[in-house]
Formats: C-alpha cells, sequence, structure tokens
C-alpha cells in the first residue's frame, strides 16, 4: 500500500472541507496511510465575473484537476458532484461517493424575510439556470441577479445590500457552518435539485487497483444508486450543467424514485416528470429524461441550442 495518498482539489474554504472530510474518512479506515491535498486551481476559479455558459459550463471546475490525474501527479480528486460533467474522460471514474449531504436549495435573504413575502422586484442573485427558471416560475415578479463566487462571497455581496435575497446549496451552508444564514430551505418538489447535489464524488485512475480498493470502503451504496441515476439523466439530456434542468433520486425501501424537468431559458415552457423503479435499474434516469423528452423537452432544449 503505497505511503502518502495525494488528494486534488480546489482552493476554496468549501473544497478544502470536501477534501479534508474524505481524508478523514479514508484514515478513519486506512489510519496507516499518509494523505496529503494538493490545491489545483481551475479555470472556473480564475475567471469568477464570467457567466459559466461563455467560459465552458461544467467542466471549469474540474477540468485541470482532471488532468493532473491523468498525468499521475495526483492519486484522486474530489470534486461536487454537481460539477461533474456526465461523461468523464477516458480512463477516470467516480470511485466513492460519501453518504449525501442534503440536496435542497436554501433561500438567505436579508431581513430574514420568506421568498413568498419578497417584494415586487426584489433582487434575488444566484448563478444557476436551473435555480433562476424555478424561482421565476414561482414568483415571476422579482429580478433575479447572475452572481458568482464562494460561499462567503456571495452572503457578503447579500449583506452590503446590492441584493434582497441569495439562493445557494443547503450542503454547502451546512458543511461551511453557515446554517444560520439560512431563512428557508426549498422541499426538492418546489425547487428540483441539481444531478448529484450534495454528493462529494472522489475520482481515480480506472487503471489504479490500489486506490479504488481504498475507496470502495467509503463508498455509501444508496448515494451511489441515486448518483448513478441522476448522471444518468443529466447524460440524455446532453450532459451540461448549463442547462435549465434538474432531477433528483430518493431511495424508498427497495424503491428508487425519480422526479426532473428541463426548462426554457425563460421559464415559461417547463415540463416535469417522475418515475419510479428498481434501486438496480441503471437505465431509470435515462428513461425518465426520455418520458421528458417526448412530453416537450426535446423541443425546449432544441430552442436553447438554436
Amino acid at each position: 500500500m503505497r505511503r502518502v495518498l495525494r488528494i486534488g482539489s480546489r482552493g476554496s474554504k468549501l473544497a478544502l472541507w470536501q477534501a479534508e472530510y474524505i481524508k478523514s474518512l479514508i484514515l478513519d479506515k486506512f489510519p496507516e496511510l499518509g494523505i496529503r491535498i494538493i490545491v489545483i486551481k481551475t479555470a472556473g476559479d480564475k475567471h469568477l465575473e464570467s457567466p459559466l455558459s461563455i467560459i465552458g459550463g461544467k467542466g471549469v471546475f474540474v477540468k485541470e484537476i482532471e488532468e493532473s490525474l491523468l498525468m499521475k501527479e495526483i492519486d484522486l480528486a474530489v470534486h461536487s458532484m454537481k460539477d461533474l460533467p456526465a461523461v468523464l474522460p477516458d480512463g477516470l471514474i467516480i470511485g466513492a461517493v460519501p453518504e449525501r449531504g442534503d440536496p435542497r436549495d436554501a433561500l438567505v435573504s436579508n431581513g430574514d424575510i420568506k421568498f413568498s413575502q419578497l417584494r415586487q422586484c426584489a433582487r434575488v442573485g444566484t448563478g444557476s439556470l436551473r435555480r433562476r427558471v424555478q424561482l421565476l416560475r414561482l414568483k415571476p415578479d422579482i429580478e433575479i441577479v447572475p452572481i458568482r463566487g464562494n460561499v462567503d462571497t456571495r452572503i457578503r455581496r447579500l449583506r452590503n445590500g446590492d441584493l434582497d435575497s441569495i439562493v445557494l446549496a443547503m450542503a454547502g451552508l451546512e458543511r461551511m457552518g453557515l446554517i444560520h444564514e439560512v431563512t428557508e430551505s426549498f422541499p426538492v418538489e418546489v425547487m428540483i435539485p441539481a444531478p448529484g447535489q450534495g454528493i462529494i464524488a472522489v475520482e481515480c485512475r480506472d487503471s489504479d487497483s490500489e486506490v479504488k480498493e481504498i475507496l470502495s470502503e467509503i463508498n455509501h451504496r444508496e448515494t451511489g444508486i441515486t448518483a448513478l441515476a441522476e448522471r444518468s439523466f443529466l447524460e440524455r439530456l446532453g450532459g451540461s450543467c448549463d442547462l435549465p434542468a434538474g432531477c433528483y433520486a430518493s431511495v424508498e425501501v427497495d424503491n428508487l424514485k425519480m422526479i426532473g424537468f428541463v426548462a426554457s431559458a425563460d421559464g415559461r415552457d417547463m415540463v416535469r416528470g417522475d418515475i419510479e423503479g428498481q434501486l438496480d435499474d441503471k437505465f431509470l434516469g435515462k428513461m425518465l429524461a426520455e418520458r421528458i423528452l417526448k412530453d416537450g423537452g426535446e423541443e425546449i432544449i432544441s430552442r436553447l441550442s438554436s
């Protein structure tokens, strides 16, 4: 067994928290290992003022880290699952996912004002097309303000009075010890999450049997099942986080349930769907995507890409 494992991670507080968390899970099972965290700056970290759709979409937070993994400069990589494109580079796999955090979206407001109580033309910050379209359908009279940056930066901008509210992932706020900032959370049926939201993904080389064996000891089976279903949904829709789309899978007894949607950029047109199947049905997410595409989603996506 190798003496030191090298974990690749982005340098944000949240990314480093996730890397340290994976380190602790591994050391709990393999205390004899040495583990070093290596910070790698990605394109998404370098261009914080540009919309993701302009600088390259989903892969902007992982490309440089995956390149280091393929070049054997690191042994494994820790990502937020929702940042990973649906199709990984040849030679890389998701070696483990620990138990999922809270998948919901959270509202953080000045004055602790609930979403339904926001004034007309209230400025709500989010950099996510998925959140944008769902928020506008819930409350068409608000103004959506594009916002990027880490959790602290977004909250600071809110407190400076530039915005009335912001929407962030509940799991990130919990991991950063900022749950006290949350005004309210949106049920997953109301604001369908991004595929993989709340899940930490540990990526490794498929050829590295030693690391794969180590990671198998920290994998959470149910989270892995839901992650696979959600990623298959995303892949069928085209694999990009830049789509106004979302899905969520949950394990209920021996069944897997899923909800999902795709929408136009302005949120006026939306197709939602749900499906239920066996836990071992690897194609359930794809089947849900097919159903949504057939019901009008394909036309919506074609308009988005034109």
